[in-house]
């Protein structure tokens, strides 16, 4: 494994810190579980980046990737249904985007990275775990939630966007 892979893979050993942070009720605890998860998020850009830079851009990578970036994503959102901060319903929606989409690449004979939907889904994601996870005040709710269902909705658009076959470029005819 290179670098950006190791990278990858280090993400998810900030997700069982989290959810000890994210499950004690104090405001200290709230915080240091935020710093955690923006840690770990973090960590995606520079491991794509470094791929891209060190040219250590690898079919493992682009697979690995995606996986770690789900269970950082959903070990949160699980563990605020638990909390009582967001309805389980919409997180199964992004929970059965993220397992179609896995199933459906599964199938496809050549591994692709993530399109721009998919990275503006995993930035909505990252935003609403983290307006939801911090200790705000009772006025910041409501933009909290707010971008909870962006999310989701990005999260569903983003899915349907993936496997919808795309339409080739038509070449203008210079025919007269």
């Amino acid at each position: 494994m290179n670098l950006p892979t190791w990278i990858t893979f280090s993400r998810l050993l900030g997700v069982p810190f989290l959810l000890i942070f994210l499950y004690h009720p104090t405001p200290q605890s709230r915080w240091i579980a935020l710093v955690i998860f923006l840690i770990a998020a973090g960590t995606d850009w520079l491991d794509g980046y470094l791929a891209r830079k060190l040219n250590q851009v690898t079919d493992l990578g682009k697979f690995l990737d995606p996986l770690v970036d789900k269970l950082l994503v959903l070990a949160p959102f699980l563990a605020l249904i638990e909390l009582g901060q967001i309805p389980a319903w919409g997180v199964f929606l992004i929970l059965a985007r993220e397992f179609a989409i896995a199933g459906w690449r599964v199938n496809q004979p050549k591994i692709t990275g993530a399109n721009i939907w998919g990275k503006l889904k995993t930035v909505s994601q990252i935003i609403a775990i983290s307006l939801l996870i911090a200790p705000l005040s009772e006025s910041w709710q409501l933009a909290a939630m707010v971008a909870f269902w962006f999310a989701v909705a990005l999260t569903l658009i983003s899915g349907l966007l993936y496997v919808l076959p795309q339409q080739p470029e038509k070449v203008p005819s210079n025919a007269p």
